[in-house]
């Protein structure tokens, strides 16, 4: 249970920085989620109760934003953009080959170890650059193939950088 006693401590420390104010509630949810990839139910219930509301508005705003999720992601959060530019320019076959790499079953997004989460998106905002893949929302990869987004998924898992991986995408 020491783990139980670090995850409140460490949420104590985050709302202690917005000095328990309401107001501050996304931005809590934010380092939260930040911290634990995702927003557990015991999580938003200890949350309420230092916030003094109830908990189904902590759940209510947790629901409410696309940006938050109640399920564990990756460490590596993989997007894969079907807006209209990327998907008729490929972007279902680099998603397939994903999740075919990763041995993620019908409905699964995340890998059983937790290192890899496959999302798809209605639109990154980068349409001259169809078909594009984000990872972690940091890096950006565009007019993907399969062939480079599984050189890029197994450099991810060799460990390299990103610097290294964007020299053997260029």
């Amino acid at each position: 249970m020491e783990g139980t006693g670090r995850k409140f401590e460490k949420l104590q420390e985050i709302i202690a920085r917005h000095e328990g104010k309401v107001s501050h509630l996304i931005a809590i949810l934010q380092e939260v989620q930040q911290e634990y990839r995702y927003l557990p139910e015991e999580v938003l219930t200890y949350i309420a109760t230092a916030l003094n509301i109830p908990p189904a508005v902590v759940y209510g705003v947790a629901t409410f934003y696309a940006q938050f999720s109640l399920v564990p992601k990756g460490k590596y959060v993989i997007r894969v953009c079907d807006g209209t530019a990327c998907h008729v320019r490929g972007s279902e076959p680099i998603h397939f080959a994903l999740r075919k790499e990763l041995g993620l079953a019908e409905g699964q997004q995340t890998t059983d170890d937790l290192q890899f989460t496959v999302e798809t998106v209605s639109c990154l905002g980068a349409c001259g650059l169809a078909p594009v893949v984000t990872i972690n929302d940091r890096e950006v990869h565009g007019q993907m193939t399969t062939e480079d987004v599984l050189r890029v998924l197994r450099a991810i898992k060799a460990g390299e950088s990103q610097e290294e991986r964007r020299e053997a995408h260029a």
